[in-house]
C-alpha cells in the first residue's frame, strides 16, 4: 500500500496521546527546540492526526534479526504527536528522554515504552537531511535500522496479530 492510501486510514480510535491540530507555528517552534529538520512524512501523518493510536492493521513492523521484543517484529502500536496539551509523551519529550536513556543523538522518538524506542534517526543525514527510522534498546543499548525514511517505515507496517 502506498503512502497517500495509509495516512488516511492509520489512526485508532483511541483519544489517549493526541495533541492539538498541528499548525506550521507548532511545526517550526518543534524544529527549534529538536535543532532538525521533521520529515514531510511524518508530518503529513500528524496532519491528519496530531499522534495517538496507530490502526490495528499497522500496529508492528517487521525485522530482519530478534530485538528484545520479538524474534521478527517489533510493536508500533503509536505515534507521538508534537505538543505540550494532551496525555502522554510528545515528540518535543525527546530531548530531555535522548539525555535521561543515553540515547545516541541526533534523533526524534517516535514511539516507545522506556525499554525500547522507534525514532528518526539522523546520525548520517544531518540535521535537514531524510533520517531513517532506527529501533533503539535502551536495555541492551543496541539499535537497528528498520526503514531509509518515515514514508518506507509507514508503507512496510503490518498487523501485529499477523506474527501470533
Amino acid at each position: 500500500m502506498k503512502f497517500d492510501e495509509i495516512k488516511t486510514s492509520s489512526w485508532s480510535r483511541d483519544t489517549y496521546g493526541v495533541q492539538p491540530a498541528l499548525t506550521q507555528a507548532t511545526v517550526a517552534d518543534a524544529e527549534q527546540v529538536l535543532g532538525l529538520r521533521l520529515s514531510e512524512s511524518l508530518l503529513d501523518l500528524l496532519r491528519m492526526q496530531n499522534g495517538g493510536g496507530v490502526a490495528a492493521d499497522r500496529d508492528a513492523f517487521p525485522t530482519s534479526q530478534p530485538t528484545s521484543w520479538s524474534e521478527d517484529h517489533i510493536p508500533f502500536t503509536e505515534l507521538m504527536g508534537i505538543g505540550t496539551g494532551g496525555h502522554g509523551l510528545s515528540l518535543l519529550d525527546t530531548p530531555y528522554l535522548v539525555e535521561e536513556l543515553g540515547l545516541p543523538s541526533p534523533v526524534v522518538l517516535l514511539s516507545g515504552d522506556g525499554h525500547y524506542w522507534i525514532g528518526l534517526d539522523y546520525r548520517s543525514c544531518g540535521a535537514l537531511g531524510e533520517p531513517s527510522v532506527t529501533w533503539f534498546d535502551t536495555d541492551s543499548g543496541a539499535d537497528l535500522p528498520l526503514a531509509a525514511d518515515f514514508r518506507a517505515f509507514v508503507e512496510g507496517l503490518q498487523p501485529l496479530s499477523g506474527f501470533e
